[in-house]
Formats: structure tokens, sequence, C-alpha cells
């Protein structure tokens, strides 16, 4: 996937790891004519356009490629998310919203699975498709029901989808299976059962099955049978149960490190010299967070390869959402049907930003490309891959408790694994954490 360093510094997510370019001898290549949408407005409509986000990574796709209508300002407001400071800051500003002045008035904010039910739930939201966003034929279906309410009103979009891959060394794999093969890889991995025996023979071998404890919680939490909380009472959900077991099996038999997924010891394993088979992540993670992989002079680019691995799901995704009372709804309902309809900008970012699109006619036409590939994974079409895995994501049980009880559970739980904690102390932090966060929850 051909992708310039200028284009891919402009759009790097702002997250708490280091992004390298995948491909360095691209750097000097010539710069690409960017594509961009034609902003539109509607007379006596807001002239500024306030935007809350967490990060800069939609910032950056959105100034490249949408053209603000003239006579027009646009706003971020940008806070972390962490410790739900981002929530915290835009609830404020919906709350107010009634009695804010024009300028000030939240015009469009985004959103993440965790906790998108809490906004599209409420009348804090309002319906695109009375702002004029009707056409979801190219999107896939799971990123529209994540964004619906209980009743199926359509509250927002997202420029993309994240189908999660299980993304592996190419060398470790031929040490450990025999083979880099993706779709024998698969057949070595395809549920869990075998990826534990996998992992023994890995140990075996001297390397590490995955480089944190978190490694393998979103496959196991995005397929849950059952919401976190039921009826006000909180309940592990069988699933995340079955991650609790074979992480603590893993990690009694060290096939694990106990770092996070973000932290330094991580990330190291993906230098060269790492002696870690497997990661999970979409699109995203192994363009923009994988950067010590793809380190020229310490990484290892083209030792890659990805598979679905045992289980398919999602990780991450932005939502769009649609304010109630904001003053600029042509320009909001612009916005999002550029991001999922305009097939111009949609392969701009599959092309420029590694981005596996919510446009499933856009990502087809590159899966059917015999030409297109991905040089990080040794020339794979990493968006032929992801095609047939966005057929079987789901997106069901969700609360507007997820994100909380997703950190809380796998903080606590690594405290355990580093030794800090008995495993029944970790799990009463995590009850003592979810009742200061959510008082009215019912804990065991």
């Amino acid at each position: 996937m051909k992708k310039l360093l200028a284009l891919i510094l402009a759009s790097a997510m702002v997250l708490t790891m280091l992004a390298v370019p995948a491909f360095a001898e691209e750097a000097e290549a010539p710069a690409e004519e960017i594509v961009m949408h034609e902003g539109v407005t509607a007379e006596g409509e807001g002239t500024v356009f306030n935007i809350y986000a967490w990060n800069e990574e939609f910032k950056g796709f959105f100034e490249k490629y949408y053209q603000v209508p003239e006579g027009v300002t646009v706003n971020w407001i940008i806070v972390p998310s962490d410790g739900g400071a981002y929530q915290n800051a835009l609830d404020e500003a919906l709350l107010n919203q009634e009695n804010a002045s024009a300028d000030d008035k939240v015009d469009m904010f985004l959103a993440e699975a965790d906790y998108i039910l809490k906004y599209t739930g409420s009348e804090l939201t309002q319906d695109v498709g009375a702002l004029g966003v009707t056409d979801f034929s190219n999107a896939y279906e799971y990123t529209v029901q994540a964004a619906s309410d209980a009743n199926g009103v359509v509250k927002g979009v997202s420029f993309q989808c994240c189908p999660s891959a299980l993304i592996y060394r190419r060398s470790i794999a031929k040490d450990v299976l025999g083979t880099d093969d993706p779709a024998e890889v698969q057949e070595a991995l395809s549920d869990w059962d075998k990826f534990a025996a996998v992992a023994d023979q890995a140990k075996e071998k001297g390397y590490y099955m995955t480089a944190s404890f978190a490694a393998t919680y979103r496959p196991f939490s995005n397929n849950a049978s059952t919401p976190w909380v039921v009826d006000g009472a909180l309940q592990i959900p069988a699933e995340v149960q079955q991650w609790i077991d074979l992480t603590d099996s893993m990690m009694e038999k060290e096939e694990s490190l106990t770092s996070g997924i973000w932290e330094d010891e991580c990330t190291a394993q993906m230098f060269a010299e790492g002696k870690t088979m497997c990661y999970f992540g979409p699109a995203w993670y192994f363009n923009f967070s994988m950067g010590n992989a793809q380190d020229p002079e310490k990484g290892c680019p083209g030792d890659w390869a990805i598979c679905e691995g045992p289980m398919a799901h999602f990780w991450g995704g932005t939502w769009i959402l649609a304010p109630a009372g904001t003053d600029n709804p042509t320009m909001v309902a612009d916005v999002m049907n550029t991001f999922i309809n305009d097939e111009a900008v949609c392969e701009e970012l599959v092309v420029n930003e590694a981005q596996f699109s919510n446009n499933q006619a856009v990502n087809g036409k590159f899966a059917e490309d015999p030409a297109f590939g991905v040089e990080f994974l040794g020339g794979q079409n990493a968006t032929a891959v992801f095609v047939e895995m966005a057929k079987n994501i789901k997106f069901e049980n969700g609360t507007i408790y997820d994100q909380l009880c997703n950190e809380g559970l796998q903080n606590n739980l690594q405290d355990f694994y580093r030794g800090g904690s008995t495993k029944d102390e970790a799990l009463a932090n995590f009850y003592k954490y979810i009742n200061e966060s959510y008082p009215e929850v019912v804990t065991p």
C-alpha cells in the first residue's frame, strides 16, 4: 500500500506510541494530488463550526479531504479520553447546548464504540436522516447499528470500518508452525484451543505468543453474549471470563508479557530482535501503532502478515455524531455524506491513509486488485482479508458502561499478573472502581 511519508505524518493518530512511516524509501517521492470534497453550507446557518474529539486522527483527514465552505471557521476542541476526561468535557458542552451562543454550540462530535450508546440513546443527538444523510447502502451494517438508537434512528456515521486481525510475525510462524502462509496459519489458529496449543509450541521455541496480557481481550469482549450490566447489576460476560481463564493460563506459563498494549515493553517486541509471534489489531494498528516494526534500521517490515484468528471482532472506530441544536445542519450532513459516500475521498483514505473505509464498493475495488498490497505485510492484500472479516463483525450487547468496565477489569488484572495483588483482591478492586464510577450499578 503506497503511502507518502508526508501524508502519513499528517494523518497519524495521536496515540501514546511512536508512529513511524512504513516505507522510508518513499519519503522523497513526489507529492500526489489530493482529492478534496468541496463542502457546502446554507444561508443563515452558523459561521463557526465546532467539532469535539479526543485525538487528531479525524482532524487530519478532515483538513486534507474536506474543503470548508467559504465564510465558515472550523474550531476543534480536543480533549484526551484518559479517565473519561473527553466525555466529561463533551457532556458539559452538550448539556449547555440550548443556552450556548451560536459560535459556542457543538456542531459535530466524535465517539467510540465503548460509549457511543450513551449519546445515541439520548436526546442530545439527532436523526441524521432528517439532516439529509440517508444513503447507507455501502456502509457496513455494524457501523450503522452502532450509531442507531433503540428504535433504529441513525444518529451518526463512521468514516472507517475496523475489523481486527491477528497480525503475526512471518519468520516466527515459520519456525513454530513450519509455514508463514496466511491460509495455513489461520488453520493453525482458527479457535482458542488451537491458539493455546500453538502458544505452548512457541514457548518451547523460545517465543512469546503475545507481548501483552491484554492482546487477546477484544476478540472475547466484542463477542460477549450478555451485556456488562443487566437490570442495574454488574456481571462479567461469559466470554470475558473465558478470556480471564485463557490469560491466567498463558501468564502462568509465561507465554505472554505483563505489559499493557501501549506500554514500551510490548511495543519493543515489534523490533527485529523481538520474540513475539502475535499481535491483534485493525488496519490503523499495524499502520500507525507498530512503528517499531516499521523502523527501517531496527524494525522488520515485510516480516508480517494477517489472518482472522480464532474469532472475528473489531477494535475501535470513530463515529461522527450530530448533536441536537447545531446551527450548521447542512454542513454536518455534508461532512457525514462525504466520508461514507464520496468514493473519491474514500479511495484517498484507503490509498494514502491505509484505512479500511466505510464504503464497501471502494474496499471491494482494492480487494480485487491483484497489484494492490501492503509492503509491511510482505505484499499481502490486507483489504481483501478485511473485506471477508467485516462480514462477521457483530455489535451487540453494548452498554453505556463498557469503556470503564473494559479498562477497569484489565487494569486490575494487570496488577494481579504483576504480583501486586491476589486475583480475589484484583476483582474486588475492579468492583470498587465500578462502584465509584457508577454508583447506581450494583456489583457482586
